[in-house]
């Protein structure tokens, strides 16, 4: 399923890249009977609904490029992590969330963390850039997803009481206990927790990227 999926995301991204440059009204027609096919056979293979082919279809304009998922990975003086609990999933993730536009990639791990963990964060170097097809996260949709993992180091180790739409808690965790909770996949899988402590305890780490 996941190689149909990446054939029906280049099949949209097709279809709307060509909208946007074509100059032709004929290659235009084209274009949009190629969006509507995408959009019967993305309907068909997922059973996704009429409102949520319009959102993944239509929510964008011009020459189709990856979300950007960001990523705060916030460790304490003990050398643990910073993992946030999610309510409707129940569920544990690194504190992140989509991209906004007008906030730099920094500013988006500042501003995840602190709405969802409840305390303030300064960046301090990219861990890593991956791509979630090269990586067995799961999919909750038909975006292609770039993710962006970012140490940061919390003003103090302090948590607050956190109570939000999304999270009902942030504690602190070692490699070993993070490990054994319950993850939230499409946000980070074990490899990524692993990877992070990786980084955490090297004073020279390359980003990887993939």
């Amino acid at each position: 399923m996941d190689d149909l999926e990446l054939l029906l995301q280049q099949l949209q991204a097709i279809a709307q890249s060509g909208q946007h440059y074509t100059k032709d009204i004929f290659d235009h027609e084209r274009y949009d009977q190629l969006e509507n096919v995408a959009k019967k056979l993305t309907a068909e293979l997922t059973g996704a609904t009429p409102k949520q082919m319009d959102i993944f279809f239509d929510s964008d304009n011009g020459y189709v490029t990856p979300k950007v998922d960001i990523r705060a990975v916030t460790f304490n003086h003990e050398g643990k992590i910073l993992l946030v609990h999610e309510k409707i999933e129940d569920t544990w993730s690194i504190p992140g969330g989509w991209a906004d536009i007008g906030y730099s990639p920094s500013k988006v791990a500042i501003k995840e963390t602190h709405e969802e963990a409840n305390i303030h964060v300064t960046p301090k170097r990219l861990i890593a850039v991956k791509d979630i097809q090269v990586h067995p996260y799961e999919r909750k949709n038909l975006n292609y997803i770039y993710k962006h993992f970012i140490e940061c180091i919390p003003d103090n180790d302090n948590l607050n009481n956190v109570d939000n739409s999304e999270t009902s808690d942030a504690e602190y965790f070692t490699l070993e206990e993070a490990l054994k909770l319950k993850l939230s996949l499409h946000r980070n899988l074990p490899e990524d927790i692993e990877m992070a402590f990786e980084c955490h305890n090297s004073e020279n780490w390359q980003t990887i990227f993939d």
